[in-house]
């Protein structure tokens, strides 16, 4: 008798994809020889086809609706796989819509109306992202929740001339948030200080302002635009400790084992998104302009090992 295929939905972004690395591993760990497919988006399909949890990854999750051939497209898709369970891990009102597109008849773990395994606490939204998961999950039987392994997520780093030892900086966050950076003259300034070298990170966006830092303290070394997801998650198990906004890279740092200061302001509750991992440590200060270097110096000491 064949195995129902399994659908996971997470279309992003990427702190709420890396908060979901435990889910994907304990739905595989529960169906291990179940057709596992990921349907997500195209930032997150190569990170996705990496991993060891999920035999297929589609990335057309985000169809617009004003383009009906997308979403046809895609309802034939998700129709032909025949799939015997789907696992909302995005609960969103978009995704909530797709179980249309599946077929009503298909088990679902998630809060769509009509839902088979319903995550029905009230207070579902009062949870940090990976308990809400974890819940959500029980609700739907599975019991085991293994630590997820990164080690797939790997590169070669010989090209980066990095120094032997050396502190991550992520100073980038949502553009359309400046509220959840800390201002740039204060990474800058941490960099000239600090007693290691320091490594910038940030897509293309956070170029000028990674150069802006790496010219105000000599011998930062600026990656920004140079680094894909493996390479960050290599560069944290090499590097000594993190400093980053709340920002994806920072989850994915801190997920990767690297000792991790995560930095909130007002736009954002660490209670239900903060980066976890081994060690992590989060310094809210509302507006996060306003938090000076000895508070961040200070944190950073609670999670690094005494001299």
């Amino acid at each position: 008798m064949t195995t129902p295929a399994i659908l996971v939905i997470r279309l992003g972004a990427l702190g709420d994809f890396v908060q979901s690395f435990g889910p994907f591993a304990a739905i595989r760990a529960h169906h291990p020889g179940a057709r596992i497919v990921l349907l997500t988006t195209p930032p997150f399909a190569d990170l996705a086809r990496r991993s060891p949890w999920f035999d297929e990854v589609w990335s057309e999750g985000r169809p617009a609706w004003h383009d009906p051939r997308a979403v046809l497209g895609l309802r034939r898709r998700l129709r032909g796989a025949r799939f015997g369970r789907v696992y909302d891990l995005q609960t969103s009102g978009r995704s909530s819509r797709y179980r249309w597109l599946v077929g009503l008849g298909v088990e679902w773990s998630g809060v769509a109306r009509g839902a088979s395994h319903p995550h029905d606490n009230p207070h579902r939204d009062a949870l940090h992202t990976i308990e809400r998961q974890r819940e959500q999950l029980e609700a739907a039987g599975i019991t085991a929740f293994p630590a997820p392994a990164l080690d797939w997520l790997a590169a070669d780093l010989g090209g980066f001339g990095l120094p032997p030892e050396f502190a991550l900086l992520v100073p980038g966050a949502s553009p359309q948030r400046p509220g959840k950076r800390w201002p740039e003259a204060r990474f800058a300034a941490f960099a000239a200080a600090s007693p290691i070298p320091c490594v910038v990170l940030g897509g293309k966006a956070e170029a000028a302002m990674a150069a802006q830092i790496a010219d105000a303290a000599p011998g930062t070394i600026n990656l920004a635009g140079r680094t894909g997801f493996a390479e960050i998650a290599a560069l944290a198990r090499r590097a000594s400790f993190a400093l980053g906004n709340d920002t994806g890279p920072t989850h994915l740092i801190a997920a990767a084992g690297c000792p991790t200061l995560a930095l909130f302001g007002g736009d954002s509750d660490p209670a239900l998104c903060a980066p976890r991992g081994p060690s992590v440590a989060v310094l809210r200060h509302v507006p996060l302009s306003g938090l000076g270097l000895d508070a961040v110096n200070a944190a950073l000491a609670g999670i690094l090992p005494p001299d």
